[in-house]
C-alpha cells in the first residue's frame, strides 16, 4: 500500500499552511482551555458586521435568493462595484464584464494569479509579504521572487529594486498597500514610479487593496490601474468587504481586470466555487448603495483603531531591544525584534508559552528579525499584552 505522503501531489506536498490561521488557531484552543491569551494574531476587525448589511441578507434570504447566481456574481452588485470604483478610486472605462465577485478576497488573489501565470512564470513579491502570496504563486506553478524591503526603507520597493528583479520569465508582480503586514502605504508618487517600470518592461500587476479604507494621518490609497490606460491594461486589481466592513466570514471578495483576463477568471470561478454565496452577495450591495451609513461604520472603527495603533506602537518602542515603524493602514504592526537577539518563531513560540501572548513569527512574512501584532482587538488585551511582552523582553537571557 502506497504511503499517505506518495498519495498527495506535488503541489499539495510543496505547500506550507498559513502560520497566521495556526497562531490564531492556537490562541483560541488555548483560551478554550481557560488560558487568559492576550491575542495579537488575529487578521480581522474585532467589531460585527454593520446591522444594515446583515439585515440585506437577511432579507434576501427571506426572498428566497438561496440559488446559484451568475458564477462572475449578481448582476446588480457588480454594476454597483464598477461606480465605487470610479468614484472611489478614479478608475474609468470599466465594463461590469471586467468585475468578478469571489468567495474572499484570498481566493480573487488566487484567481488572478492562476489565470495569469503557470510553470516557467516569475511572481516578483515584496517581502515583508502577505504570507499567502507565495504559496499561490507555487500552487499555480508558478515560481515566487522576493524582493526584501526592511523597515530602514519604510518597507516599501523601489523602482530599481523591481526593474533589477525583471527577467525574461516575470509575468506579475504583486503590490499590497496598504500592507499586511507592516501597515505600510505606498504614496500616489511612488506607485507611479512603480508602474513606470510595470509598462516599461510590459509585464503584470497584481495590486491588492483591501485595506484600501484602513488609512491613518492623512495618507492617501491610490490605484494603480487608475493612472493611465496602460497602466489598466496592465493591471489586477483585488479586493473584498472582509476588512472595510468586518465581513470575514462572509467570504466575499472583487476582481477587476482586463476583458481577457476576467473572462479567464469566471471561466475557472465557475469551474471550481461556482459562485460566491448567493444571499451574502446582497449583504455586499447594501454597503455599496447606502455609503452615509457605510462611511460612518467605517469611520467609527478607524477611530477605534487609530487609538489602539498610537497605544500598541508607543508600548513597542518602549521596550527595549525591539523598534517599530509607525504604520499608516491596515490594523497591523511590524516590530523589529533584532535587538532581541531571538529568530522571529523562537520569540513567538517562547512568548506563547510563557507569558500567553500569541504574536505571528515574522518568518511566515519572509522577515525572520520582525513578529507582526494586530491591533484588532480591545485596549485590555493591548495594555494586558504590553505590559506581559515588557516582562518577557526584559528577562531574556
Amino acid at each position: 500500500m502506497a504511503s499517505d505522503d506518495a498519495r498527495l501531489s506535488d503541489w499539495a506536498k510543496n505547500i506550507s499552511p498559513s502560520p497566521t490561521l495556526a497562531v490564531d488557531s492556537k490562541a483560541k484552543a488555548l483560551k478554550a482551555e481557560g488560558k487568559d491569551v492576550c491575542g495579537f494574531g488575529a487578521g480581522e476587525p474585532d467589531f460585527d458586521t454593520p446591522n444594515f448589511i446583515k439585515q440585506a441578507c437577511e432579507e434576501a434570504l427571506r426572498a428566497g435568493q438561496t440559488k446559484y447566481c451568475p458564477a462572475p456574481g449578481l448582476l446588480a452588485l457588480r454594476k454597483a462595484l464598477v461606480e465605487k470604483y470610479e468614484r472611489d478610486n478614479a478608475m474609468s472605462g470599466i465594463d461590469f464584464s471586467q468585475v468578478v465577485v469571489s468567495p474572499g478576497g484570498k481566493y480573487s488573489c488566487y484567481l488572478a494569479i492562476l489565470a495569469t501565470c503557470g510553470p516557467g512564470d516569475e511572481v516578483i513579491i515584496p517581502a515583508p509579504y502577505w504570507v499567502s502570496y507565495p504559496e499561490m504563486v507555487k500552487l499555480a506553478g508558478a515560481t515566487p521572487k522576493t524582493i526584501f524591503a526592511g523597515d530602514d526603507q519604510g518597507f516599501k520597493m523601489t523602482p530599481d529594486q523591481l526593474r533589477n528583479a525583471i527577467t525574461p520569465a516575470t509575468k506579475l508582480v504583486i503590490l499590497n498597500s496598504p500592507s499586511n503586514p507592516t501597515g505600510a502605504i505606498y504614496t500616489p508618487s511612488e506607485i507611479e514610479a512603480l508602474v513606470e517600470v510595470v509598462i516599461e518592461k510590459d509585464i503584470l500587476l497584481m495590486s491588492d487593496e483591501i485595506y484600501e479604507y484602513l488609512l491613518y494621518d492623512g495618507a492617501k490609497h491610490l490605484s494603480p490601474a487608475s493612472i493611465s490606460k496602460e497602466a489598466a491594461d496592465r493591471t489586477i486589481t483585488v479586493a473584498g468587504f472582509s476588512k472595510t466592513f468586518s465581513m470575514t466570514g462572509w467570504r466575499l471578495g472583487t476582481l477587476v481586470a482586463p476583458p481577457a483576463i476576467a473572462k479567464a477568471v469566471a471561466s475557472i470561478q465557475s469551474q471550481t466555487s461556482s459562485n460566491a454565496t448567493t444571499f451574502a452577495q446582497f449583504g455586499a450591495l447594501a454597503a455599496l448603495e447606502n455609503p452615509d451609513a457605510a462611511k460612518a461604520a467605517i469611520d467609527s472603527m478607524l477611530a477605534v483603531f487609530d487609538k489602539r495603533r498610537i497605544k500598541l506602537l508607543d508600548g513597542l518602542n518602549a521596550i527595549d531591544g525591539i523598534t517599530c515603524q509607525r504604520a499608516q493602514g491596515a490594523f497591523y504592526l511590524f516590530p523589529n525584534i533584532k535587538g532581541l537577539g531571538m529568530d522571529s518563531t523562537s520569540f513567538a513560540s517562547k512568548l506563547l508559552e510563557e507569558k500567553l501572548v500569541a504574536v505571528v513569527p515574522g518568518i511566515g512574512f519572509g522577515a525572520d528579525d520582525y513578529m507582526r501584532l494586530s491591533y484588532a482587538t480591545s485596549d485590555e488585551v493591548i495594555d494586558k499584552g504590553l505590559e506581559r511582552l515588557t516582562d518577557f523582553c526584559a528577562n531574556l537571557g
